[in-house]
């Protein structure tokens, strides 16, 4: 080849004067990907991956093809290439995952392993992982690696590097420390309780976790190529020291510490906190913290998780949220105590990151994947959505983040929230991560699911009893009790008008009362027939509202409550993670976990004797599509009756510890079936499996792939990987993140990013549009585009918005025009 081999040219650079050669982008990405493979022992793995992963383009073909697109190629020369007809179908990922394959596979058993852990990150790397074995049995990773040199160029790619390059190359893949360190860690995966299924589906964890370092090592040197600014906006992993953060935290409490008036209530969070921060200095792990609700638990759990990363050394915080709840309350309470701040007091982002939405499609451009965050943060506030996409979603994007949970505290907040069918898949994730990669996991809730307690034994969680932080629950729990809980459940159901008459009664004697309801729709009737009484100020909360409009509405409730009367109707959301405190609680029957948080709002800091929580069962709530809300108010009705005929059995408490275990034993028992994460022969896998099966020794596609060779398949490895990724939804239906006018800001964001064109200003806004955007599902998505309700803020960007007319300053979006008046000028 006449000139070096470009990997890259800047979309602005219209001369192509400073193009990033190949070798440059495969050096730079080896490195981070050696980083971060590093974390787990595996640096050299990375090396590798980062090295390898773009040696295709060294092909003509690529070198025509790239050339053409940025006009170094003139039309009526040699090399000139039709670039429409070509765009998306160079391969230029197979060639380096044939050459480390052919250079380990030869090594024996252990090199053939090796071979296809090192293959398939770098044949998969814009597609995400590819299926070694395809459902119907085809060896789709063997077809993969066996494609023929004029569809790969890998010989040709590896003849067009100069000598010095191929020299280290040679060097690297002649390492025997490459085979040993993928080897030893395999070792390193098996339990004492491990089956074979459960070390397979560990095994592809690993994979995938490779994956993950390259992902994210090849988009950051692509990003950081294209935008060299971006050092103005990453940490780049350079964050405040742990000891900063400690302090002023520690400022914080000593401030709790030294209010002049402290009840029962701040004392007992103050022993919940002390017992943290004595657990800190113990060994990494899994560890349980048991806290009633209003313990405490948020800040308990923090002063934990920053001591133990300082005693350990480790990178990053994350705490898990579930996707029902409010992340920017828990957030924007630990923001303020740690954040950075510039000179008029405005905060700078370097510390607490808030992920919850993706404004961006699942399908991204290139452009699009340059915004991409990668949870580079100290302390990073995330949803369970995203941390379960992060380990088994599908495509790139996700899968990118995977590798930042190593050596890091995984705060789980409400872990009883977690999918059912997730159970199986989530045990194995946290075994990988704790015993594998360094990290510490830390469950959090009051209602603690018997993870430890799953059916096969080998897929269920070690928790031994000094692990768990609260040794003395019963006691804690009584010393916290700060309600009486009525069950309110009559034949017939109760109407929006009884419920509302109970409101009444309840407002009268309490001065606050919170209803909780399970679906937007109850939620909209109830506030209506609540607001025609005109008995007090009535506040509606719902997921059709965004977050910037949900925390005005909570303030706006805080600011009243205890000073005049106040009702707030509000679906789940308001049950995990929301500081607030109401003298009465009406909860619509649901789960004994989703009521029992609901109690949580109630004389939440012990400033009553005590607070009321009433169950009613609704005569017209439509929960057939909601299984979860479903068979949890199935369960919790079975222990309401229990405790009619023997309350002495639980402890005369109808939300007490021996009423969440009886819950617990009859919900896991009735789902035990559903844990592995079912799949009909309806869903793109075409036959009944689960996942589980189908990330470990997806037995019925072996069985397939025998039937039709009359042999065993000979890799190592038969996951079907990327079908498993595309059946896999964290929550029952994918959602997608529009952007709303809400408010002034709402609406200067939205003008804002239909104006910017800039990298970094899209960056920038898409932090700020996080709380002013809601999740739609597809019907609700389609039906907006159908209305012409929905746009997209610049062609081909693939960021949403919603039009003002169909945004409502008391219920959110709504699927009808709310406001004629109120056009969005863009």
């Amino acid at each position: 080849m006449k000139d070096k081999p470009i990997a890259h040219i800047r979309k602005k650079d219209k001369e192509c004067k400073d193009p990033q050669y190949l070798w440059e982008h495969l050096s730079e990405a080896s490195m981070l990907a050696r980083q971060f493979a590093g974390k787990i022992g595996l640096e050299k793995s990375g090396e590798v991956l980062g090295l390898l992963h773009d040696l295709g383009k060294a092909s003509i073909e690529f070198q025509n093809y790239i050339r053409t697109a940025n006009g170094l190629i003139d039309p009526d020369e040699d090399g000139y290439t039709d670039v429409a007809a070509k765009k998306g179908k160079v391969d230029h990922s197979s060639a380096g995952a044939q050459v480390v394959y052919k250079h380990l596979r030869e090594k024996g058993d252990e090199g053939r392993i090796a071979a296809q852990i090192l293959a398939l990150p770098i044949a998969s790397h814009h597609s995400g992982l590819v299926d070694c074995l395809l459902p119907n049995g085809e060896d789709n990773f063997t077809r993969r690696i066996e494609k023929r040199e004029e569809s790969t160029h890998g010989n040709e790619a590896l003849s067009n590097l100069d000598e010095q390059e191929k020299q280290a190359l040679d060097k690297l893949l002649a390492d025997d420390m490459l085979g040993k360190q993928l080897i030893e860690k395999l070792k390193s995966l098996k339990e004492e309780n491990d089956y074979q299924d459960t070390l397979m589906f560990k095994y592809g964890l690993l994979i995938r976790f490779l994956f993950s370092c390259l992902i994210d090592a090849d988009r950051l040197n692509t990003a950081d190529f294209e935008f060299p600014n971006n050092n103005q906006i990453r940490n780049y992993g350079k964050y405040r020291p742990w000891e900063t953060l400690i302090q002023r935290l520690d400022v914080k409490l000593k401030e709790f510490e030294s209010k002049a008036e402290k009840n029962k209530v701040d004392e007992l969070r103050n022993q919940v906190s002390q017992t943290c921060l004595a657990f800190s200095t113990k060994p990494k792990g899994i560890y349980q913290l048991k806290v009633p609700t209003g313990g405490g638990k948020t800040l308990a759990s923090l002063r934990f998780a920053l001591n133990h990363a300082k005693h350990h050394k480790m990178d990053r915080i994350f705490y898990i949220i579930p996707y029902t709840s409010i992340i920017d309350q828990n957030a924007d309470d630990v923001r303020k105590i740690l954040e950075d701040r510039d000179e008029n007091g405005q905060f700078l982002d370097r510390v607490v990151l808030e992920h919850h939405s993706n404004l961006t499609p699942e399908e991204e451009t290139k452009r699009q994947n340059l915004l991409a965050e990668n949870w580079d943060a100290p302390v990073v506030f995330t949803t369970q959505v995203q941390f379960l996409e992060a380990l088994f979603g599908s495509g790139t994007r996700d899968a990118r983040r995977m590798h930042q949970l190593a050596n890091s505290v995984i705060i789980f907040d409400e872990i009883q929230t977690l999918p059912i069918r997730c159970v199986h898949m989530f045990n194995m994730a946290i075994r990988f991560l704790v015993n594998n990669c360094g990290a510490t996991v830390m469950l959090c809730t009051a209602t603690q699911p018997l993870l430890d307690k799953v059916e096969p034994a080998q897929r269920a969680l070690a928790i031994p009893f000094e692990q768990r932080i609260i040794q003395n629950e019963t006691e804690l729990f009584e010393k916290l009790k700060r309600v009486e809980a009525f069950d309110g459940r009559k034949t017939g159901g109760w109407t929006d008008e009884d419920v509302a008459e109970l409101a009444e009664r309840e407002l009268h004697e309490k001065g606050s009362v919170l209803v909780i309801v399970n679906t937007r729709r109850s939620a909209r009737s109830l506030f209506q027939v609540l607001a025609e009484k005109k008995i007090a100020e009535v506040f509606h909360l719902s997921t059709n509202m965004c977050p910037a409009h949900r925390l005005k509405v909570l303030d706006d409730v805080k600011k009243k409550l205890g000073k005049e009367p106040v009702i707030c109707v509000s679906t789940q959301l308001i049950e995990a993670g929301v500081d607030i405190d109401f003298g009465s609680v009406i909860r619509y029957l649901a789960g004994l976990d989703s009521i029992i948080q609901a109690a949580g709002r109630c004389n939440r800091h012990g400033r009553r004797t005590s607070g009321h929580v009433w169950i009613v069962n609704p005569s017209n709530e439509n929960i057939d599509r909601l299984k979860d809300i479903q068979i949890g108010a199935q369960v919790a009705e079975r222990v309401l009756d229990d405790f009619k005929d023997n309350p002495e059995m639980f402890g005369n408490d109808r939300l007490g510890l021996n009423a969440v275990a009886e819950y617990y034993k009859y919900y896991f028992y009735q789902r035990k079936d559903e844990m592995m994460y079912r799949i009909s022969k309806d869903s793109l896998v075409g036959r009944d499996d689960d996942l589980f099966n189908l990330l470990s020794l997806n037995t019925l596609s072996v069985s397939a792939n025998q039937r039709g060779t009359n042999s065993i398949p000979l890799i190592p490895f038969k996951q079907s990987f990327q079908t498993a990724s595309k059946a896999f939804y964290a929550i029952e239906s994918s959602t997608r993140g529009v952007v709303v006018p809400y408010g002034d800001e709402g609406n200067e964001i939205v003008n804002d990013l239909c104006g910017a064109f800039e990298i970094e200003k899209q960056y920038k806004l898409i932090k700020r549009a996080q709380r002013y955007s809601v999740n739609l599902l597809p019907h609700e998505l389609k039906l907006m585009a159908e209305k012409k309700a929905i746009r997209e803020v610049q062609e081909g960007a693939g960021i949403l918005y919603l039009e003002g007319q169909y945004y409502s300053d008391q219920f959110g979006w709504r699927d009808e025009i709310v406001n004629d008046m109120k056009l969005l000028t863009v």
